[in-house]
């Protein structure tokens, strides 16, 4: 099976270059330093479950270089979906399916209205992972995992073969009826995690210490608990209460990876995830003060970091 990682980031390198190691056919879209340290010297790997070193692997910025693989492992920033799902033409080919680990709850429709609907899978990753230097991933805990399906809930063989090529390559992998239920699931998560980790500039351990900072991370769970019980069918009741008993297995250093896009100065997800809270909500008929406030005090950043001239 031939493989392309659309998005070349921590998270693409990192599941990309587990299964290049195995012995998958990968190939790496990315862009800026980290693709011409790709280049130059290969991937890196630096992880509690295992050290990789990649010193010669297919990256580059043209998605024509590859041409059509079997499996799209599509990870780019939920702000350049659209752009992404329209440059990646040249990997498709008539059976070509695409697996959406993105952050976020709507990259997967994005995607399909560019692509195809049927060609998509779901999936969501759950991963502390970043740049340490161009072509160095650091994975900074003993967790790593993809977890995904077919939105419609059927076995599908393009499924079965991915969970199959991820445990042979060591990742914690799990195939999944629901995924729609589990993206809601991360995405409360996430969303609060989000918000509360970039809007104080602090890891999740202080925000949870502190009993007038607390209310702000219980808060925004709440909310996008009620608005995905409202919108997603299969969500089952009690999202808020797994959110928190996820959040309470965190150690005191996770933080989000849009605090730190925040502190390098870069774009943010912002519209994508308290905004999307926002929006969601106002579909639903469901208030979110907690995360319209985050929207409005991380605004000026969302483009990057704003001129002070």
């Amino acid at each position: 099976m031939k493989i392309a990682v659309m998005g070349a980031g921590a998270l693409g390198c990192y599941f990309g270059g587990r299964l290049a190691h195995s012995g998958i056919e990968v190939s790496f879209v990315g862009r800026g330093a980290h693709l011409e340290a790709l280049k130059r010297n290969g991937l890196r790997i630096e992880s509690p479950l295992g050290d990789v070193h990649l010193p010669d692997i297919m990256a580059t910025d043209n998605p024509a270089e590859i041409g059509p693989v079997d499996l799209v492992i599509f990870v780019v920033k939920l702000y350049d979906t659209e752009e992404a799902a329209r440059a990646m033409a040249p990997l498709l080919g008539p059976d070509t399916a695409v697996v959406s680990f993105q952050n976020g709850i709507d990259g997967w429709q994005r995607i399909g209205e560019i692509v195809g609907g049927q060609r998509v899978v779901g999936g969501l990753a759950v991963i502390p992972a970043d740049i340490r230097a161009p072509g160095i991933v650091r994975h900074n805990s003993s967790f790593a995992r993809l977890v995904f399906g077919e939105f419609d809930g059927s076995s599908s063989e393009r499924c079965a073969a991915l969970e199959r090529m991820l445990k042979t390559a060591g990742v914690d992998a799990e195939l999944v009826g629901d995924i729609d239920a589990r993206i809601w699931d991360k995405f409360i998560v996430l969303s609060a995690l989000s918000a509360a980790t970039a809007v104080t500039r602090l890891p999740l351990g202080p925000i949870l210490d502190d009993p007038r900072a607390r209310p702000l991370f219980e808060q925004a769970i709440e909310e996008t608990a009620a608005v995905g019980e409202r919108l997603c069918p299969s969500l089952s009741e009690g999202a808020a209460e797994r959110a928190r008993a996820l959040a309470a297995t965190f150690p005191p250093t996770m933080r989000a990876s849009m605090l730190d896009d925040l502190e390098r100065g870069k774009r943010l997800e912002l519209d994508h995830l308290s905004g999307a809270v926002v929006r969601l909500g106002a579909q639903a008929g469901i208030a979110t003060p907690t995360h319209a406030f985050v929207l409005s005090a991380l605004s000026p950043y969302a483009a990057g970091k704003p001129d002070l001239r």
